[in-house]
């Protein structure tokens, strides 16, 4: 694997992505903060070596690479998951390549359903712990002592200090931030009535198919970490309704100014 990273690293260094300070993983619907980014370089996944490729079609496929809020990032739009066929050490790959680049600190962001009916479609929730339910881990490989402790602390995988400051700048903002527990699924199908259940009664606020394992890898790495979700659908099973991806697609779209306001101001203070 670190052959892989090195000849990955090596491709985006001649393609001008030199020392990003912060890395940034853009969820369902989540690709407007490219508005605002100065871009120096982009390059499609299928380009740069041993990538995998985005499959799913509102999923781009691109890293980029420029200056935000006057850091220097790298931003994955498109990300990968485990219902697209690729294993966890797929999906987490591009953050090993994003840590040997240089990045100190990962934002990630997320669209999810709410399994907290206080929760409402178009609100954002921070994630403040996560439970995994993708039966794997991305650390469950020969070798991994190699890159990293082999028994990584998960008390408080989510950064303290870039949490209280998102939660500041939501409150000055005015933005609606809820703060809560992200539950990872395999996917893609949707939960089930009893599905939703079970998740209530483990302690899950929020669930979704994505954000784990690279927070699990981030961790592994001794990267700070802090993660979004944005609320794209209600998941009530006393009143489930068909889910329309389309509108999930629309209701990321609405809260995604607020995100971009946290993920800006919350650089501008790194």
């Amino acid at each position: 694997m670190q052959k892989h990273i090195s000849e990955s690293v090596e491709f985006l260094n001649n393609r001008g992505f030199e020392s990003p300070e912060i890395g940034i993983i853009l969820g369902t619907g989540l690709g407007q903060i490219l508005n605002e980014v100065e871009i120096t370089s982009e390059v499609s996944y299928n380009h740069i070596p041993n990538f995998p490729t985005a499959t799913v079609e509102f999923h781009q496929g691109k890293l980029v690479y420029g200056t935000l809020a006057g850091k220097k990032v790298v931003l994955m739009q498109g990300r990968f998951h485990l219902y697209e066929g690729y294993t966890l050490n797929d999906v987490t790959f591009p953050v090993r390549v994003m840590k040997e680049l240089g990045i100190k600190k990962l934002l990630v962001s997320n669209a999810s359903g709410a399994i907290n009916l206080n929760f409402k479609k178009g609100e954002i929730m921070l994630i403040d712990d996560h439970i995994n339910l993708q039966g794997g881990s991305p650390l469950a490989f020969k070798g991994v002592e190699q890159m990293g402790e082999r028994f990584v602390d998960m008390s408080a995988p989510y950064d303290q200090a870039m949490s209280i400051k998102i939660e500041a700048i939501a409150k000055e903002k005015n933005i609606r931030l809820h703060k809560g527990v992200y539950v990872s699924v395999v996917g893609p199908q949707l939960e089930t009535r009893a599905e939703y259940r079970y998740l209530k009664i483990i302690g899950a606020d929020a669930v979704g198919m994505s954000t784990v394992p690279e927070v699990i890898v981030a961790n592994h790495l001794s990267v700070p970490v802090a993660a979004v979700s944005v609320i794209t659908d209600e998941c009530d099973p006393e009143n489930l309704k068909p889910v329309d991806i389309e509108d999930i697609i629309a209701m990321a779209g609405k809260a995604e100014p607020d995100m971009i306001t946290i993920f800006t101001e919350l650089i501008k203070s790194l």
